[in-house]
């Protein structure tokens, strides 16, 4: 599944008032007013246990969503299901690893990242 796949995914099945960033390169991707959620969308190829959540985007997240009383949630797609966290009621383990700079683009570069490993059986599954 791409990313838009599981926007119109989440669209169809579980947020009807989901809308887009306006940003292309925010550290969120779509937002429900409805539900105050702010949502950060990632789509793995292969399913793991455990789903990585960086420390950047997890810091970024949690302070847009202060300054706009909205809940921040991760949500994850992998070949066998649809994962969402709420970042506000995880804690989160933080570790330094070293991995691509990005995943789907072309800079294969291995840099160091601050990640935690979010356990796909603490995830809601949507």
């Amino acid at each position: 599944m791409k990313e838009a796949e599981l926007f119109e995914y989440l669209l169809e099945n579980h947020y009807p008032d989901l809308v887009k960033a306006k940003k292309k390169m925010s550290r969120w991707d779509c937002y429900s007013p409805n539900t105050f959620h702010r949502i950060e969308l990632k789509c793995r190829a292969t399913h793991y246990d455990t789903l990585i959540l960086e420390r950047k985007k997890y810091d970024a997240m949690l302070l847009k969503c202060d300054d706009n009383l909205d809940i921040p949630i991760y949500i994850n797609s992998t070949p066998k299901g649809v994962y969402s966290f709420n970042l506000f009621k995880i804690e989160p383990k933080w570790e330094i690893k070293y991995l691509k700079k990005t995943t789907t683009f072309t800079n294969n570069n291995q840099i160091a990242k601050e990640i935690a490993m979010l356990p796909v059986i603490d995830a809601e599954i949507l």
